[in-house]
């Protein structure tokens, strides 16, 4: 798995035979989307993990089943709000809420407009299921220029081997790609959990 180049496909076919450098890979990618999701919680660190502990275990259980290996950033979205829902159901049945408390309003204050979050979220779910997708140097040099503070193009030439006036064009052509792969394929479609192929019942 040096080049991280191959496709989820493959990894997770590979996965399924028992290759313990393609789980390795498969987590190594898709581990930025997973706590994106469980971030827009506000878990507990100890929840948080929990979370991404299950995930990871349900996945390992029903790896076998995905029909359509290209859902795999789907499942993992789905299955990790289940999760959170689960785990804040849980935290709310031991901590109850006063209604009165200030904190109990600045938080439902803060949720003024879920619908402008709920789109910004999937938004930025699509594309780290897509970057996943991306070879590993498109999408090494993708993160690079998006690394809020912004970073020079000769410290991304420096990091990712690519000369000067090639960052440009070599942008182009990832961020073409990007567009190409199943999850932000998925997202500009306007198609919802419910279109791609699950792994399998629970």
């Amino acid at each position: 798995m040096d080049d991280g180049d191959y496709s989820v496909t493959w990894l997770v076919d590979a996965a399924n035979r028992g290759d313990e450098r393609a789980w390795h890979e498969i987590v190594d990618r898709y581990t930025p989307l997973l706590a994106s999701v469980i971030r827009r919680f506000r878990l507990t660190t100890a929840g948080a993990q929990d979370v991404a502990q299950t995930v990871w275990l349900r996945l390992v259980e029903h790896l076998g089943s995905l029909r359509e290996p290209r859902a795999l950033p789907t499942w993992i979205i789905t299955t990790a709000r289940r999760e959170c829902l689960r785990c804040v159901s849980d935290q709310r049945r031991v901590l109850p809420l006063d209604p009165q408390d200030p904190s109990w309003l600045a938080t439902a204050a803060d949720e003024a407009d879920p619908g402008a979050e709920l789109v910004r979220a999937e938004r930025h779910e699509a594309l780290l299921a897509g970057l996943a997708e991306l070879p590993a140097r498109q999408r090494e040099l993708l993160l690079l220029l998006m690394a809020d503070p912004p970073l020079s193009y000769e410290v991304i030439s420096q990091r990712t081997g690519i000369a000067h006036g090639g960052i440009g064009p070599s942008r182009s052509r990832a961020l073409a790609r990007l567009r190409q792969t199943a999850a932000v394929t998925h997202y500009l479609s306007g198609g919802d959990d419910h279109d791609a192929a699950p792994l399998g019942r629970r």
